[in-house]
C-alpha cells in the first residue's frame, strides 16, 4: 500500500509540474501573439497620450482653458440648438400675438413675415435642416407629400448652392433669431406717423429733467385749487374768448 501512494504521489507531482509549464506558455504565446502585441501597443499609445496631455495642460493652463472653453461651449450650443417644434410653436405664439391686435396698429414688417411663413406651413413647403451647432429654416418648391413629377424627379430638386438665398430662419443657442427681430415693436404700425414732420417721427426717452417736471405736474395736479388760481384761470378764459371774438370780427 505504501508503494502505492508513492506513486499516486509522483504521478500527481509530475502531472502538475507538467501542467505548470503548459498554462504559463499559453499567457505566453497570447502575449506575443499579434492581437497581444496589437493591445499592448494601443494601450502604451493611449497611456503616453494621456499623460502628454496632463503634462501639456499644466504646462500651459492659457491654452487649456482657451480649450476647454470652446468645447464647452460647442457642447452647449449642440445641446441648446432649437429643433423644428420649437419653430412651429414660436410661429404659432407670434401670430396669435398678431391676432390680439387691430389690423391698424401692426407693424407692418412683423405682420407680412408671419403671413409668409404661415402661408409657407400651410402649403407644407417649410424645411427644417439640422448643420451641427446650429439649424436653418428654409422654403422648398413643393410639399414632401406631393407626387407630382417636378417634386419627385432628383434631377429636378432644388440644389444646395441656393440654400442661401432660401434660408428663412436661423436656430442658435434656443432661439430663432430672424422670427425674434420681425417681432420686434409689432405692435407700433410706423405707417401711422409717415404724415409727420420729420423731427416729430424720431422718439427719444425723456430725460431726467423732464421726468422731475412731470412728476411735479402730476402731483401739483392733485392739490386743490386756491383763489388765485383761479383768478389766474378766470382771466385766461376772458382772454381766449375776447381774442375768438376780435378774429370773428375781422371774419
Amino acid at each position: 500500500m505504501a508503494s502505492v501512494r508513492t506513486a499516486r504521489r509522483v504521478f500527481c507531482a509530475a502531472a502538475q509540474a507538467a501542467a505548470a509549464p503548459t498554462s504559463s506558455s499559453r499567457w505566453e504565446r497570447l502575449r506575443s501573439s499579434k492581437a497581444g502585441v496589437w493591445c499592448r501597443s494601443l494601450l502604451s499609445d493611449y497611456k503616453e497620450a494621456c499623460r502628454e496631455m496632463v503634462v501639456g495642460a499644466w504646462e500651459q493652463p492659457l491654452k487649456t482653458s482657451v480649450y476647454v472653453s470652446l468645447l464647452g461651449g460647442a457642447w452647449a450650443c449642440f445641446h441648446t440648438k432649437p429643433d423644428q417644434s420649437s419653430f412651429e410653436a414660436a410661429l404659432l405664439e407670434s401670430s396669435n400675438q398678431l391676432a390680439l391686435l387691430s389690423p391698424w396698429i401692426r407693424n407692418g414688417v412683423s405682420d407680412g413675415h408671419i403671413q409668409s411663413l404661415v402661408k409657407l406651413r400651410n402649403e407644407g413647403r417649410l424645411r427644417y435642416a439640422s448643420l451641427g451647432l446650429l439649424c436653418v429654416v428654409y422654403h422648398g418648391d413643393y410639399d414632401p407629400d406631393a407626387m407630382l413629377y417636378e417634386a419627385r424627379c432628383s434631377n429636378l430638386s432644388v440644389p444646395w448652392r441656393e440654400l442661401p438665398q432660401r434660408v428663412l430662419d436661423v436656430g442658435f443657442t434656443g432661439c430663432w433669431w430672424v422670427l425674434d427681430s420681425k417681432m420686434k415693436d409689432y405692435d407700433v404700425n410706423n405707417d401711422e406717423y409717415k404724415h409727420l414732420p420729420g423731427h416729430m417721427q424720431a422718439t427719444a426717452p425723456p430725460n431726467p429733467q423732464q421726468v422731475e417736471r412731470n412728476e411735479r405736474l402730476h402731483r401739483e395736479s392733485w392739490l386743490p385749487l386756491t383763489l388765485e388760481d383761479r383768478e389766474e384761470e378766470t382771466k385766461a378764459v376772458d382772454k381766449m374768448e375776447n381774442v375768438s371774438e376780435q378774429s370773428q370780427i375781422k371774419l
